[in-house]
């Protein structure tokens, strides 16, 4: 969806006085950590929307090479997910221009962070919002699996 089809989607579910999370993140080589941090994400909240990072903030974030997977594929696997109930891709460099159109109820980002430590917590809970973290520990990353997998052409 683009932001303000699922603005008025958000807007739609508070009507319906159902509670909103927001989870967001890069999701490149989708794996086990990911999908256990948006189940919990999604366990804080009626409805989860999974906001993604597109191609070009994953290189500005991420570096050269990655993402692996492209954006509307990323998005695509999330959207498959049991947990997922609206996937968006975010061009900025980070989420606030998400979460200034939508106010999540819950502002959710994975164990490597602490509820200090959300770079976007100030933005989320000046209209009310509140954040928490959610997930395993961080013990399963792209970054991991990619330095297992062999070189390309082997």
């Amino acid at each position: 969806m683009t932001l303000d089809e699922a603005r008025l989607t958000v807007e739609a579910w508070r009507a319906q006085g159902l509670k909103v999370a927001l989870a967001n993140g890069v999701f490149d080589l989708l794996h086990v950590g990911h999908v256990r941090y948006l189940e919990a994400a999604k366990r804080l909240a009626d409805r989860l929307v999974v906001a993604v990072n597109s191609d070009a903030s994953t290189r500005a974030y991420k570096g050269p090479g990655r993402p692996v997977i492209p954006q509307a594929e990323r998005a695509e696997l999330l959207a498959a997910l049991r947990c997922t109930d609206l996937v968006l891709i975010f061009d900025e460099p980070d989420v606030r221009v998400v979460i200034r159109a939508l106010h999540p109820d819950v502002h959710v980002k994975g164990t490597d962070y602490t509820p200090e430590s959300i770079p976007e917590r100030a933005e989320v809970e000046a209209y009310g919002g509140r954040v928490a973290v959610a997930g395993d520990p961080k013990d399963h990353s792209t970054t991991s699996l990619l330095t297992r997998l062999p070189a390309s052409g082997n």
